[in-house]
């Protein structure tokens, strides 16, 4: 029996999970939050046998939220650090360099801190805890494993721009992909359903949204790109758009790049089109007919199938449709309206299903042509599971 902690780092939160590992089982002993780091009334959170608890702390960096962790859980809940035997660490983006998980080490920590360029909102604050750990817990093995992983076999048309090729090189410019171990995780899971050779395409959709084509259990294409700015409308971000429209409003606005970056990335989407930024706010809009959001959610929906209908012929069929993340698990209404677009495919939806969510779930009709499933991501146990792999 061993204990994994699964490290998940924002730019001002630490997330965590702690995973009791026998055999094939993986148990959660607690998670939790360290929130609003470097911030005024930073706090460590815990769930733990039923129970939860807020505990106030001053959090000035990532080392002190990784300290407040690891002080809340031998606070009852392990006897000592040394039970902890593996930590596993997510880091979004890996680049080319990282085609699996990885064990810590000082080369591979410091590709991590280069390809913050590409993340800075992630790998910079992942690579400070992977270096924390470090100091605090020198012992104990650490296992990156990289949200852009399991998208490293698209093949060369899928990930390639049409830039110039010495570009290319220079600066590493290619779709990476994103919510990898999400993707990897629902497609297993719907693999299992619907027979390991089988065309399926997962839809991650949350605040932030990406769909992936996976074929006979590999990605073959994905939406988000080099950054996770790419590919459909999201709750801020604006998803694919012209990339002249930049270029565009800074010579006639007189904006600069990090406004621009800004502005695509924190004032667009849903948000930018009716002021909702929360999905709920906006689904409650809708249902109140408020036109403005009426017309931005036909715009969502829109994308979303149209992702999945160029995914569909980029395959050459598809046997399962699946919906995962906070939106694809909890909105029955957004399947809905996704499914009914998609009813030339075989899709029958069955309401009565649709109106379920917390577990796996088959919210199409027996006999439909192509299956839709509600499946419930795990990224943490992922990592955990990897983690284990290799430490």
């Amino acid at each position: 029996m061993k204990k994994i902690l699964v490290l998940n780092s924002g730019s001002s939160t630490l997330k965590y999970q702690l995973f009791q590992v026998e055999g094939e089982k993986y148990n959660v002993v607690a998670k939790g939050n360290a929130e609003r780091i470097n911030r005024d009334a930073s706090f460590v959170s815990v769930k733990f046998n039923g129970n939860s608890k807020d505990v106030s702390v001053e959090l000035k960096s990532h080392k002190d939220a990784l300290e407040a962790i690891l002080k809340i859980l031998l606070d009852g809940i392990i006897g000592n650090l040394d039970e902890i035997s593996a930590i596993g660490q997510r880091i979004v983006q890996g680049g080319a360099y990282f085609k699996s998980s990885a064990l810590a080490t000082e080369e591979n920590i410091k590709k991590v801190e280069d390809l913050a360029v590409l993340a800075p909102l992630h790998n910079g604050p992942a690579a400070l805890v992977i270096r924390a750990v470090k100091e605090v817990l020198p012992q104990i093995r650490q296992v990156l494993v990289f949200d852009t992983s399991f998208h490293q076999t698209m093949p060369y048309e899928a990930y390639t721009y049409a830039l110039p090729e010495e570009l290319i090189e220079k600066h590493q410019i290619r779709r990476y992909g994103f919510h990898g171990t999400s993707h990897m995780y629902v497609s297993q899971q719907a693999c299992k359903l619907v027979g390991e050779k089988s065309k399926v395409i997962t839809c991650h959709i949350g605040s932030g949204a990406s769909i992936t084509a996976v074929k006979d259990g590999q990605c073959v294409d994905t939406s988000m790109g080099m950054t996770p700015l790419a590919g459909i409308v999201m709750d801020t971000r604006c998803g694919d758009i012209d990339p002249y429209i930049p270029v565009y409003l800074m010579k006639m606005e007189g904006y600069s790049a990090d406004e621009i970056n800004d502005l695509m990335n924190k004032q667009s989407g849903k948000s930018g089109l009716t002021g909702y930024s929360d999905s709920r706010d906006f689904e409650a809009a809708y249902e109140r007919g408020e036109e403005k959001v009426v017309k931005a959610m036909q715009v969502y929906i829109y994308n979303i199938v149209k992702y999945i209908g160029s995914y569909t012929a980029a395959m050459g069929g598809l046997d399962a449709l699946v919906f995962t993340a906070g939106v694809g698990e909890n909105s029955s209404l957004v399947r809905k309206l996704v499914l009914e677009k998609l009813a030339y495919l075989g899709i029958e939806i069955d309401n009565e299903k649709n109106s379920q969510r917390g577990f796996v779930n088959e919210i199409s009709k027996v006999g439909s042509k192509v299956r839709a499933f509600v499946i419930p991501t795990d990224e943490e146990l992922v990592i955990a599971m990897e983690t284990v792999r290799l430490a």
